[in-house]
């Protein structure tokens, strides 16, 4: 045969490049599989490997009940390093901001202590924030600092981008412990994310240094599953 591409392949091929050329845009719902299956001349079967080839790069997202519907980017964070939520979103031309729930110094749990490398009762500041990325709801974090590294820092410097205000002030950024695990989102983070109670969350734990080694900050982050994903770099 003169043409050995798959025919899945060609309707994937084809149906990319309709979204790139902006015929079908993010958020757009497909025609159905009967539908696309009678234009491109083939069968459900074909259609549809064609269909996930594309969801599984994260071009189209397939939803239970609903259809197939282009899907937005995710933002991506390269797990090589610690790198602030604000200069991941930038680094990607998303606009970043944060809703704060809540923001008080309160003595430092035995975890936190621990994570934190200090003493079970010493101060620590804790912070719970939703993230955004362009206004939709990236994940919600709860951090916990040190008080004595935050000492004379206003509000504005921590909650805006805590990781610029400590490079402002002199500290320069080491690395980062992280720890990645899948759950399912509760009643209270879905209402934070806007998604659904019970849907895929990304939880990341991450202990953060100071290049003399000292932590600055133990972070508890829950990520929607179909909003954000991780990649490694060795």
């Amino acid at each position: 045969m003169a043409n050995q591409v798959p025919v899945y392949i060609q309707i994937h091929d084809q149906l990319k490049d309709e979204i790139e050329k902006g015929v079908w845009k993010v958020g757009d719902r497909l025609p159905s599989e009967r539908e696309l299956s009678v234009k491109f001349k083939v069968s459900r079967m074909t259609l549809r490997q064609a269909i996930q080839t594309l969801a599984d790069e994260g071009i189209l997202e397939r939803k239970i009940g609903s259809g197939t519907y282009v899907a937005n980017e995710k933002v991506q964070e390269k797990m090589s390093g610690t790198t602030s939520f604000t200069d991941i979103m930038e680094s990607q031309n998303r606009i970043p901001s944060s809703k704060t729930i809540s923001f008080f110094h309160s003595p430092a749990s035995s975890s936190e202590a621990e994570n934190l490398g200090m003493a079970k009762g010493d101060q620590i500041l804790r912070m719970e924030r939703i993230r955004y990325a362009d206004n939709i709801p990236i994940c919600f974090e709860v951090a916990s600092i040190p008080a004595k590294i935050v000492k004379g820092f206003s509000k504005e410097e921590i909650t805006d981008s805590f990781y610029h205000t400590l490079q402002q002030k002199g500290m320069e950024i080491g690395r980062a412990n992280q720890t990645v695990s899948a759950i399912l989102a509760s009643e209270q983070i879905a209402d934070y994310l806007q998604i659904k109670r019970g849907d895929a969350i990304l939880r990341l734990r991450q202990i953060s240094y100071l290049a003399d080694g000292q932590p600055f900050e133990y972070v508890r982050t829950q990520y929607v599953g179909s909003r954000f994903e991780f990649y490694l770099e060795k």
